[in-house]
């Protein structure tokens, strides 16, 4: 038996096990528009992008479910948020293997400020992006993918992090 979650073949019997008529598609771009940096990572603006769904507790702790700050499936939150004040709202995953209780693994941001204090980047975007998971790829690239862009060109942003949950 091995000691790691085979998420591709869980994925796969999770949407047969739900009625599809065949498997999960894995996106899968041989053009993928990756941009060289045009400046050093040290003096770059770096956003990060989560399909993780996280949330701010409110004031009293309490979980919010819903979420001002999305337009379509694409939502922002201040990067400056203490860690200990996010969440993931996502339900959908291996709660056998896992736990959601620490968000870095979805949402990296105290590495990210490690690496700002160590001067390894230059500075964190003022917010992090999400996309909930609408398991279409055609609206993800039609129009999910354009709204995080517009995004990051207002936050001036030089590179941008995907942490795919």
């Amino acid at each position: 038996m091995s000691s790691h979650v085979r998420y591709i073949d869980r994925t796969r019997d999770y949407y047969l096990g739900q009625g599809y008529d065949k498997p999960y598609e894995w996106a899968h771009h041989t053009d993928a528009p990756f941009t060289p940096l045009t400046k050093p990572l040290a003096e770059s603006k770096v956003a990060i992008v989560s399909t993780s769904d996280i949330a701010i507790h409110g004031p009293d702790g309490e979980r919010d479910r819903s979420n001002e700050f999305a337009v379509g499936n694409v939502y922002s939150l201040p990067s400056d948020t203490p860690v200990d004040k996010l969440y993931s709202r996502q339900e959908h995953y291996d709660q056998h293997a896992t736990t959601l209780d620490d968000v870095n693994p979805y949402y990296p941001v105290s590495r990210f400020q490690e690496l700002v204090e160590r001067g390894r980047i230059g500075s964190l975007a003022p917010r992090f992006h999400g996309v909930y998971t609408g398991y279409s790829k055609r609206k993800t690239a039609e129009v999910d993918a354009p709204e995080v862009l517009r995004r990051c060109i207002e936050d001036e942003v030089d590179v941008a992090v995907m942490t795919p949950v």
